[in-house]
């Protein structure tokens, strides 16, 4: 990860929108809703494997 500053990071982000914030916030929030998803399927393939690799017997 990068170590410049939020307000740099805002300013690139604003700018990459042409100005328009409500534009850079809805693309901010969109890109939020996909990273949560993906940490959702990462969270689940973990629990998957982890129950995988205890065999059948966590079942019972």
């Amino acid at each position: 990860m990068s170590f410049r500053s939020n307000d740099t990071a805002i300013d690139e982000i604003v700018a990459s929108c042409s100005g328009d914030l409500r534009g850079a916030l809805r693309a901010l929030l969109l890109v939020n809703e996909h990273l949560e998803t993906e940490l959702a399927k990462l969270y689940a393939a973990a629990a998957d494997h982890s129950l995988a690799q205890r065999g059948s017997s966590v079942l019972h």
